[in-house]
């Protein structure tokens, strides 16, 4: 694991090794081990590199990397879990060089130089992103994992082109004027994370996954295509809506036990590959489903307790640390738990505009950074059970939003706007109060986290027009940000966009892609890597390997999403290695508690960022509807938290990143 950097084009203004150095410096956090720098003053292109030793903890590691024939040079942030596969298979067919150490980065440049590029991606298994200078072609590729697992940003400067692992290097280029994309704003506001390709500066994107560009210097000069979905011709070397197609032409027709011990091979296989590492590892552990079942999976093929880790907070209701001892426990892991005060939790929150670079807004990145940060101090790297959701049907949207869709989608508008009115006329408060008095009389797919919140969340999407479009107010947080961004327009995702979905017939299906689409990578992901790495920590997520990923799109609907509750089959997996009491509960999710920390501690802090005549004068936001969501959450009338924290991240991602404030706008 590590940060890359570089461009394509040299500064017009002072010394392209003092850029490459200082670029290369900004993403320290992300390899503290090592640095490395490479120029080519003829070709005008330059590639930086820190490192976080994980495997081959030789100088043999070191990059940048030349190739054996010297053609290609290469700076590369991930792990090639098969690395050891795809050299066997170099050797056996005469293409393998003399081999200089045993890092997977030397076997991706004899793998490309004997393959091509598009082949050579084509054969690994794993999470990168890559930079790789082809000094006979003068081209620069820049490559990404399947689902996105490793960020690339990558953008104009005039008439330079420059690539990172993260913002904070581009910053660094000496004639850097940043401009706010306020379209990015405003898909903030709705989604709480900038989506893909977008970034929160104009002319700056983010490569997409399962891709790959190519870049010459003339590309550089003339800057991004008209397209900003497209702004460089993309190579698609790996498709999800490909590999979702094939695998639900082929549906897997035996039986459910059968389902679930191909299932249990395929994960063993996943986790013991993952498992490979030159220095300590670990593993994060909540105590739920996903995390339990990689967990179990690392200790059974263990000959010394696993490494687990849990973060507890006194909280009631955000509290899942006993769970994950529990576990530990049962399955005989070294685990080390720390419970956290509110006031160490909210200590972080200043930290979060320079540890995302961009406005990010998901407040599990909190407790994701304070674990990260324990961790770190025992291991250098932690598998997470991440993408669970997405593959085997966890988000209570795939069953309770869908069957509320079933019974209500065929009323017409006018009926479901007037059962909004009912759901809203209690608030949140006593809707949960009323859950409360009822929670043991409640069947378990019925009992919810915040009820009252949900409830009011599905009130405000009931007019939708469709199917889908209900599910994209499911997943919004302001139902309408170009009303509260000003100037400017939503630009288009994958979630408004059905004519490039893959093609499935099930609403449930279509949410789950959707989710993989987007959210995984833009959220789960990113929040994870930023946090992890923030801290010089690897994380890595066996759930995608992408033969676990075709797999579980052969699975019916029926084995993932059955007697109203998700991961049907992951469950069956998981007990076989856990008691099922130790598991059967409420998902809990992964959070602090905003809400009420916003109405306390921290009403001051963002008083002053939510500040009328402040968001008048920069001229982002209208501040009407962002004074009322304020006054209506600070009143206890209804939690607001999620909306508020969009906007208070960016708030305070300007402010710590001094963007100049936009005139006043009458």
């Amino acid at each position: 694991m590590c940060g890359i950097t570089g461009f394509l084009g040299f500064p017009a203004s002072g010394s392209a090794e003092g850029v490459l150095r200082s670029m290369t410096e900004a993403i320290a956090h992300r390899g503290p081990d090592d640095a490395g720098f490479w120029l080519d003053s003829e070709q005008q292109v330059a590639l930086g590199h820190r490192r976080l030793s994980i495997v081959d903890l030789s100088p043999l590691g070191h990059q940048p990397m030349l190739s054996a024939n010297g053609r290609f040079v290469i700076v590369f942030n991930g792990e090639i879990y098969n690395f050891m596969e795809v050299r066997s298979r170099l050797e056996a067919s005469g293409c393998a060089p003399d081999w200089r150490g045993h890092s997977d980065t030397e076997v991706i440049l004899a793998a490309v130089s004997a393959w091509g590029v598009e082949r050579a991606i084509e054969d690994f298994t794993g999470m990168f992103a890559i930079a790789l200078w082809d000094r006979e072609q003068r081209t620069l590729v820049l490559a990404r994992d399947r689902l996105g697992e490793k960020p690339l940003y990558y953008g104009w400067c005039g008439g330079t082109f420059f690539f990172s692992s993260e913002l904070k290097s581009l910053r660094r280029w000496p004639d850097w004027k940043p401009e706010v994309d306020r379209g990015a704003v405003a898909l903030l506001m709705r989604h709480n994370y900038v989506p893909a390709p977008y970034s929160i500066y104009r002319n700056v994107f983010k490569l997409q996954p399962g891709t790959f560009v190519c870049v010459t210097l003339k590309d550089a000069r003339r800057g991004p295509c008209d397209d900003p979905r497209n702004p460089l011709p993309l190579h698609s070397y790996w498709s999800l809506n490909e590999t979702i197609e094939s695998a639900t032409r082929r549906r897997f027709d035996g039986t459910d036990s059968e389902a679930i011990e191909q299932l249990d091979t395929l994960l063993r296989a996943s986790v013991a590959r993952q498992m490979v590492a030159d220095v300590p590892l670990g593993a994060f552990l909540s105590g739920g489903i996903d995390s339990s079942t990689v967990v179990a999976l690392m200790q059974a093929q263990s000959k010394a307790p696993v490494r687990t880790f849990t973060i507890g907070f006194d909280e009631g209701g955000y509290d899942e640390a006993t769970h994950a001892r529990a576990v530990a426990k049962h399955l005989g892991t070294d685990h080390t738990e720390l419970y956290v005060t509110a006031a160490e939790a909210m200590a972080v929150i200043p930290r979060l505009p320079t540890l995302y670079d961009e406005p990010f807004a998901d407040s599990s990145q909190i407790p994701t950074f304070l674990v990260s940060r324990m961790a770190r101090s025992h291991v250098a790297v932690c598998l997470s059970g991440d993408a669970g959701d997405e593959l085997f049907g966890g988000y209570s949207r795939y069953f309770w939003g869908r069957g509320i869709w079933d019974r209500v989608g065929w009323m017409p508008t006018w009926l479901r706007r007037s059962a909004a009115r009912l759901l809203t006329a209690l608030s949140p408060e006593q809707w949960e109060a009323a859950f409360g008095s009822l929670g043991p009389l409640l069947p378990p797919a019925v009992r919810q986290r915040n009820p009252g919140d949900k409830l009011h969340k599905l009130a405000a999407i009931l007019g939708a027009s469709g199917a889908v479009d209900f599910y994209r107010g499911l997943v919004s947080h302001w139902k309408e940000p170009t009303a509260l961004v000003r100037l400017t327009d939503e630009p288009p995702t994958i979630l408004n966009l059905p004519s490039q979905w893959a093609n499935l017939d099930d609403f449930t299906e279509q949410m789950m892609y959707l989710d993989t689409m987007s959210y995984l990578p833009d959220d789960i992901l990113a929040k994870v890597d930023r946090a992890s790495m923030g801290v010089s920590l690897e994380t890595r997520v066996p759930f995608l390997d992408h033969r676990i990923v075709d797999f579980a799109w052969t699975l019916p609907l029926h084995m993932k999403v059955r007697n109203g509750a998700g991961k049907w089959i992951l469950r069956q997996v998981l007990y076989r290695y856990v008691p099922k009491e130790l598991i059967e509960r409420p998902k809990m999710g992964f959070g602090v508690p905003i809400d009420s920390w916003l109405r306390g501690p921290m009403r001051d802090w963002a008083e002053s960022l939510l500040d009328e005549r402040r968001l008048r004068e920069e001229g982002w936001f209208d501040a009407a509807p962002i004074r009322t969501a304020w006054a209506e959450h600070l009143s206890g009338r209804r939690n607001l938290q999620y909306y508020l924290w969009d906007v208070l991240m960016f708030q305070a991602w300007q402010e710590a990143h001094v963007i100049p404030a936009e005139p006043s706008i009458s």
